[in-house]
């Protein structure tokens, strides 16, 4: 049974390596398809897998295995990572697509018109596509149920 080691807290050393491995596969997958190394994927949202998402699944998984899958505190951490999947995948997905349409309309602008609207590019990937968010809560779940039990 694994005793904690980073913070002496079994759960936050579950999220936090989930959030960790999660972030770091960013960069592998990364440079598997531009063909260089980017270490600034590892602090980017968006993009394979969701850390977000293996971050909180981790934390509902540890939880419910320390704590019991009928306690009050998995309960609440089950409802959080549901709300943060969702937002993954809805508003913040939603909020890159729009970000992508606003940089079109102030590219056409400069182009056409010579204005400077803004010094640089809105963010467009800040949220995730469901298979995204899949791979991370694969990843949260899987880490907590290796190193827990």
């Amino acid at each position: 049974m694994y005793d904690g080691i980073l913070w002496n807290n079994k759960i936050l050393d579950c999220v936090v390596l989930s959030m960790v491995i999660a972030q770091g596969l960013k960069v592998i997958i990364s440079f598997f398809k531009e063909k260089k190394l980017n270490f600034r994927y590892f602090l980017d949202t968006g993009k394979m897998p969701s850390s977000h998402t293996a971050s909180v699944t981790s934390l509902a998984t540890a939880v419910g295995i320390l704590e019991g899958l009928d306690s009050v505190y998995f309960a609440i951490s089950a409802v959080f990572a549901t709300v943060v999947m969702f937002d993954a995948t809805g508003v913040r997905r939603a909020a890159g697509k729009q970000a992508h349409v606003l940089n079109k309309i102030v590219d056409n602008l400069k182009k056409k018109e010579g204005l400077t609207l803004i010094e640089e590019n809105l963010k467009e990937l800040i949220g995730h596509t469901p298979m995204e968010v899949f791979v991370g809560a694969i990843i949260g779940i899987l880490l907590s149920l290796i190193i827990l039990t």
